[in-house]
């Protein structure tokens, strides 16, 4: 046989697997566009396989979750780091860490970023905040027009707080925020920081509208991480962003609608997948982190009505793994998140499906008018910048006469 043959088999062979993993979330039940455990209720009115954003209206009651980023530090196509969207039926929206590459999985999911303006942030890794400058002022190109609200925990020195880091941040984007505010609607630049005790347990931190969310310790890396629980409606999302398994956790998450934690890879694949040696992997798996055994563990003990693990390289070799570690002590409701995954949840039922994506997304329409930018009371650019610039005028004002004529505007060429 040819090499190009056994090529081609070998490709058929994997994406077989492929498509099989993704039409059996835990391995064991088929994919549903009802609920995911047949003891749940039937739901009155079923999705469509695939939810295509900006089509469906939540119910008065229902939450959606999606996926925009599941996997490792270092992001790759078909994983950002970590980030997740909570919607309510009530309108309102959350953003749960903003880890690296995870802004492009926000963008296509077609929500006003004025939507967007409540951010709770677990801790300070940059796979769980790294996209926070690009989606803040790269939010304000984009039509956000509110200041935009983050939470996160403090330290155990302030120099090591959520405060201190976003203090430094705006002094860092110092030239992006001088450059951006005399040309556009430059309210969507404030940020609106609060920061909370991290040693809070089952802590609220926020309570609004009817949502509650509180937080509890969480172990990893030093102090200074912190998990979330948001209830409403009598819904209760809980989200373990990075920690090791902790008796906070076990108690305060009993009973969850949707248990979403870490679990990493076990220390066999972390060695040959990730090139760890032999004390790396078994620290950073079992110990700064959650390994699969040890997140079904804490499933079985909470018994949420669906677990999603999350944050490792979710392929058609590993997922088997992940599942067979995880079924050691774990049998109830499972799936292991991949980026675009979408959950609609009910006090009746549970929909797990893929999102669809527009590559060529545009920014959403802003849900208010924007405002007049006055001019800069003195030059942006000094007399050497202004020397080298070629404003030809014979071009330029043609396009301003022909836009102030086609909206009725008078603007001159400044």
């Amino acid at each position: 046989m040819t090499t190009k043959k056994i090529s081609i088999i070998a490709s058929i062979a994997i994406m077989a697997v492929v498509f099989y993993q993704w039409g059996h979330l835990d391995g064991k039940k088929g994919r549903t566009s009802g609920p995911i455990n047949e003891a749940s209720a039937k739901a009155s009115e079923p999705h469509l396989d695939v939810y295509y954003p900006g089509t469906e209206e939540l119910a008065a009651d229902e939450m959606r979750v999606i996926a925009c980023g599941t996997g490792m530090p270092s992001p790759r196509p078909k994983q950002a780091a970590a980030c997740w969207i909570v919607e309510l039926g009530n309108g309102d929206k959350f953003l749960f860490d903003l880890g690296a590459g995870s802004h492009e999985r926000i963008a296509a999911q077609k929500i006003p970023y004025d939507y967007l303006d409540k951010v709770f942030l677990g801790h300070l890794h940059v796979d769980h905040f790294g996209d926070f400058g690009s989606f803040w002022l790269g939010g304000t190109t984009m039509n956000r027009l509110t200041p935009l609200r983050v939470w996160g925990p403090s330290g155990p020195t302030p120099e090591l707080g959520t405060a201190y880091a976003f203090e430094k941040m705006e002094e860092m984007y110092a030239w992006d925020i001088a450059t951006r505010s005399s040309i556009i609607d430059a309210r969507g630049m404030v940020l609106d920081v609060t920061e909370f005790d991290y040693k809070g347990v089952n802590k609220v931190i926020f309570e609004e509208n009817g949502v509650v969310i509180r937080t509890i310790p969480a172990i990893h890396s030093i102090d200074g991480a912190v998990s979330f629980i948001l209830e409403w409606n009598g819904l209760k999302f809980t989200y373990s962003s990075d920690t090791a398994p902790n008796s906070w956790w076990i108690k305060y998450t009993k009973d969850s609608d949707i248990s979403i934690h870490e679990s990493f890879l076990p220390p066999s694949l972390m060695m040959s997948r990730m090139k760890f040696n032999v004390k790396e992997a078994l620290n950073v798996s079992t110990v700064a982190h959650t390994s699969p055994q040890q997140f079904g563990k804490l499933m079985s003990l909470t018994k949420p009505r669906l677990a999603v693990g999350y944050h490792f390289q979710n392929d058609f070799d590993t997922l088997p793994i992940m599942i067979a570690e995880t079924r050691k002590v774990y049998d109830g409701p499972l799936v292991f998140a991949q980026d675009y995954m979408v959950f609609n949840i009910t006090k009746d039922a549970i929909d797990v499906r893929m999102s669809a994506y527009d590559e060529d997304i545009y920014p959403e329409l802003p849900i208010r008018d924007k405002l007049d930018v006055p001019p800069p009371t003195s030059p942006p650019f000094s007399e050497f910048i202004l020397s080298g610039w070629e404003k030809f005028p014979e071009l330029v004002g043609g396009i301003w006469d022909k836009i102030n004529k086609e909206n009725g505007t008078d603007y001159k060429v400044p």
